[in-house]
């Protein structure tokens, strides 16, 4: 049965254009064309990036917190067996009769008790050295992906002229930049969808978890069908914002308001330009448009920029969210 799916999962015709077969893809003079294996590397890559993380945020981030003026913060909660196991087991907002129960069983008042769950729910929030560790780390990934986004596609064709991008597809042998682009850039989305359960949790926690799914996604897809010049102009038109927002981020948990501010600012003009009409009318016309005058619509035609589409969504969900916080930048002081 696992064969037979096999077979049936990597049916041309599910990936490639008419009369094009997998065997016109294989190596050949000296050039290399893209594989599904070679994604098989992006889940050790990702763990070494946890490695290198964990390193870094010990190292790097801490250091530099701490020269912010970020303290490491230990919240103690008086010991109480009792209490702990309703806190873990019931619930951590309890009602008023449980707190009144719990009060007589542990021969406490009711306001010490209220205290207790209120210090614990505390102990449980994340340190502003935690949330700083975080975008510290994400700033640096962000930071060296984007310089070297920039130095492999500076002199590509295909940045400058769109029509490039389908030149001879598929038949674009893959060259040693585009694989460590991709590679890199996968890896480090493992990386964040392994340490979700452990990160500090936010509103937009589902929002996170569906766009590292689609970016994987969408990145393994692109890969195995060859879309990897149009790819790579998705990640550079990503990457570039990303940095400002972290940026702002470290500023705003090490208190320099005004920094932190004035980064929010730059990184939203980039994120309106960059997602919100560099990727609709240039990324996506690239991907919806033009290959029709190269070929004929066919199934990871439609599913590309179905994906596409998914990541325009969330970037007008992500745009709702920035213009609510320019507001109150803006007008409510």
């Amino acid at each position: 049965m696992f064969w037979t799916f096999k077979e049936w999962f990597w049916l041309e015709r599910f990936w490639l254009p008419p009369t094009i077969k997998w065997s016109d893809l294989e190596d050949h003079d000296g050039l290399i064309y893209v594989k599904p294996s070679h994604l098989y590397m992006t889940i050790p890559y990702a763990f070494l990036l946890l490695i290198i993380r964990r390193v870094f945020e010990k190292f790097v981030a801490s250091p530099l917190a701490k020269s912010f003026g970020i303290k490491e913060t230990v919240r103690k909660v008086t010991p109480n067996t009792v209490l702990e196991n309703f806190f873990k087991h019931s619930t951590r907002q309890p009602m008023q009769t449980d707190i009144y129960g719990l009060a007589k069983k542990c021969n406490l008042t009711e306001r010490q008790v209220e205290r207790w769950f209120r210090s614990r729910r505390n102990q449980e929030r994340p340190s502003r050295m935690k949330k700083f560790q975080e975008a510290c780390w994400r700033f640096a990934f962000y930071l060296v992906i984007t310089v070297a986004g920039v130095a492999f596609l500076y002199d590509k064709p295909w940045l400058y002229d769109l029509w490039e991008v389908w030149n001879g597809y598929p038949k674009q042998p893959l060259l040693l930049s585009q694989y460590w682009y991709y590679i890199l850039e996968m890896s480090f989305y493992w990386s964040l969808l392994f340490r979700l359960g452990f990160d500090v949790k936010r509103k937009d926690f589902l929002a996170h978890i569906i766009h590292h799914l689609a970016a994987i996604s969408l990145m393994s897809f692109s890969w195995c069908a060859n879309y990897i010049r149009s790819g790579t102009l998705v990640m550079i038109v990503h990457d570039v914002a990303d940095i400002w927002l972290e940026s702002a981020k470290m500023f705003s948990y090490a208190g320099w308001t005004q920094t932190c501010n004035t980064l929010f600012f730059i990184f939203s003009a980039i994120f309106f330009i960059s997602r919100l009409i560099i990727f609709p009318f240039w990324i996506l016309y690239c991907t919806l448009i033009l290959p029709m005058y190269y070929l004929e619509p066919f199934f990871s035609y439609i599913f590309l920029n179905l994906q596409l589409m998914i990541l325009q969504v969330l970037h007008l969900y992500w745009g709702y969210y920035i213009l609510k916080m320019l507001n109150r930048c803006i007008f409510m002081k």
